[in-house]
């Protein structure tokens, strides 16, 4: 692999990461044979097919979360306004309406009296339109006669859209028919479908991109999803480059002149150079006379997404906890909230598509981020994945709405770095990464990759390390052993999905640099628009463990980022073989364990399974992997 020109597109997912089965050699031998517990390792039409289903359940789960969440907030709206004034439930509705805009239509009934407010979709097929004005008037006839009502959603035109019918627990009188636009259930189809990388790199139309095998950087044509795990995609006119020595600006003016530049940026150690006609390749040629550094590619990187009984502990009142999120119980969540549920001075910062600010489960929760591709404006979510990332860490617990985060009390810091199509450029992460450390954050959530190593990325990677960071990072979901980057950095702790069964995910990366697992299929938590979907991919067993960093920091601050890392090695539930192996690392965390032994940890600890040597006063710091 030529080390200075490769920068991998890690892909999150919605959580979780993106790689086909590919050798850690870099040669296509054969992948070690599968540890017990571990998901076999299949063939591409095997894993392909065990994709979809894992992505038709996140859709199922998606489809009865919005189903619970709209009729618990209708019965809200039924029981605060039992004995309200037609002014008061119409203001009630117009708020709801806006804060829940799936909401789209709704009739209050209150005895032979019906007030409509919202309207149907409009451009509906007469047909289509017809069969939904029959379910709404089935769903009158019920909750008259106080019987509640749901259809299975169906599809009206291009959009699918469910009809609830809400009798008064009270008031006999009193009902909701709710008309509830679904169409998050084909967003979450099509996030996964990227996200599990079961279609080709989505190509946009905002990049001119190449496609290029990983190992040769020889261009690619990638013609289906599991052609992804060995491919990485970079600008075609664009290079990263970073000098010996600072140029003056008489040198960078002369550069810009040389290569017809219509754009530079500055950030961190490097510089980006964007050509109105030069090629990459003669970018490459034409930098190498300055003696840099090193000369790469400007990467694209993408994120990495895709009934357990409860232990003892505290049991959460949100509505969507008891059924749907196994995920907390199965690593001991509850009983670490004995010892700790967290510190708002322990900052995570969620590098990756922005946060829904206004989500009612996270608002509270939300410092004030950046955005690393319109700087000035708000790290708005436009695709989803960062603020279902952010709810796993961090939505409200006990406020009876949604889901309950793995924190209670520690804030989250959106920093956006990737675009509405979920993917970003080496620039865009490596400025979130160092603005997010220059602004508070212990711990760095990076549910987004790469299989090339960019030296670019890896200097942000540096900068936080050495500032003390916990920087956390998704394997990827591709099933292939393929080290994929920032994960199998030394700086980072690496993390794959584990399935309620305790099984490696079907799709989850795995290989000797994963640090641990952690759960990441069917993953419920927050969602943009007041929503809530489940998600499948490392993307999503990532922030698992950034809560776990964040709670392990709150209940001892004097950790360093060396430690916090070892900790939760070392206080694993051992999975597979006894010890260390490919498939789980060291095994998947265990939050109640983990928080006992930083509470009892001094700050002596020396027994670090991974050495990390480096020089402090170079910025060309070697680091090992024992």
């Amino acid at each position: 692999m030529r080390r200075g020109l490769i920068a991998f597109l890690f892909v999150i997912g919605i959580g979780a990461l993106l790689y086909p089965i590919i050798s850690s050699n870099n040669s296509k031998s054969k992948a070690p044979q599968p540890a017990p517990y571990a998901a076999p390792h299949v063939n591409v039409k095997q894993e392909k097919n065990m994709k979809q289903m894992v992505l038709q359940n996140d859709v199922k789960l998606t489809e009865k979360m919005c189903k619970i969440d709209c009729n618990h907030h209708l019965h809200q709206m039924l029981q605060d306004l039992d004995k309200a004034t037609p002014a008061r439930i119409q203001s009630y509705a117009a708020k709801l309406q806006k804060d829940h805009q799936h909401m789209a239509y709704l009739v209050w009934m209150d005895g032979k009296k019906q007030h409509v407010y919202g309207q149907l979709p409009p451009n509906l097929h007469p047909e289509a339109k017809s069969q939904l004005e029959q379910e709404i008037k089935t769903a009158k006839q019920k909750v008259e006669q106080r019987q509640k009502y749901e259809t299975t959603p169906a599809l009206k035109g291009n959009h699918k859209y469910l009809v609830l019918g809400v009798p008064s627990k009270t008031n006999k009188n009193r009902g909701i028919v709710a008309v509830i636009n679904q169409e998050i259930l084909n967003t979450v189809n099509k996030h996964q479908r990227r996200n599990l990388r079961l279609i080709p790199y989505p190509h946009d139309h905002k990049f001119r991109v190449k496609t290029v095998d990983t190992d040769d950087m020889k261009s690619k044509r990638v013609t289906q999803g599991e052609q992804n795990g060995d491919t990485s995609h970079y600008y075609t006119n664009e290079i990263v480059v970073r000098f010996k020595h600072q140029p003056t600006e008489k040198q960078l003016n002369q550069m810009k002149k040389d290569i017809h530049s219509i754009h530079m940026k500055h950030v961190g150690y490097s510089y980006i150079f964007r050509s109105r006609y030069m090629s990459a390749d003669e970018l490459t040629n034409y930098f190498k006379k300055w003696d840099p550094v090193y000369i790469e590619p400007h990467f694209l990187y993408m994120t990495n997404d895709v009934a357990v009984n409860p232990t003892a502990g505290e049991q959460p009142n949100d509505s969507l906890y008891k059924e749907y999120q196994w995920n907390l119980p199965i690593i001991d969540t509850n009983k670490g909230w004995g010892l700790t549920k967290g510190n708002n001075q322990v900052i995570v910062a969620v590098v990756d598509t922005g946060v829904d600010i206004h989500h009612p489960d996270l608002k509270d929760q939300l410092l004030k981020g950046y955005n690393a591709i319109d700087p000035g404006s708000d790290p708005l979510d436009d695709v989803g994945h960062g603020t279902h990332v952010a709810g796993i860490i961090a939505a409200k617990v006990n406020n009876h709405e949604g889901i309950a985060g793995m924190s209670w009390y520690n804030k989250i810091l959106p920093v956006k770095v990737l675009d509405n199509s979920g993917a970003g450029t080496t620039y865009s992460v490596a400025q979130g990464i160092i603005w997010a450390t220059d602004h508070g954050a212990k711990v760095i959530n990076l549910s987004l990759g790469n299989y090339a190593e960019a030296n670019f990325l890896h200097d942000a990677i540096k900068y936080a390390y050495d500032k003390d960071v916990v920087v956390i990072a998704a394997t990827g979901n591709d099933n292939t052993d393929q080290p994929g980057y920032p994960a199998a950095y030394p700086e980072v702790f690496a993390v794959s999905a584990t399935n309620k069964s305790k099984h490696r995910a079907s799709f989850s990366n795995f290989g000797d640099y994963v640090d641990v697992v952690a759960p990441g299929e069917n993953i419920a938590s927050t969602f943009p628009n007041n929503q809530y979907a489940a998600l499948s991919g490392t993307s999503m067993a990532c922030p698992h463990v950034s809560a776990l960093a964040a709670l392990i920091r709150s209940v001892n601050p004097t950790l360093k980022n060396t430690e916090v890392m070892d900790l939760m090695r070392k206080s694993v539930i051992d999975l597979g073989p006894a010890g260390r192996d490919v498939d789980f690392g060291f095994g998947q965390i265990d939050v109640a364990k983990a928080l006992q032994a930083a509470d009892q940890q001094t700050h002596t600890l020396n027994f670090f399974p991974y050495s990390v040597k480096k020089s402090m006063d170079s910025a060309e710091a070697k680091y090992t992997r024992k």
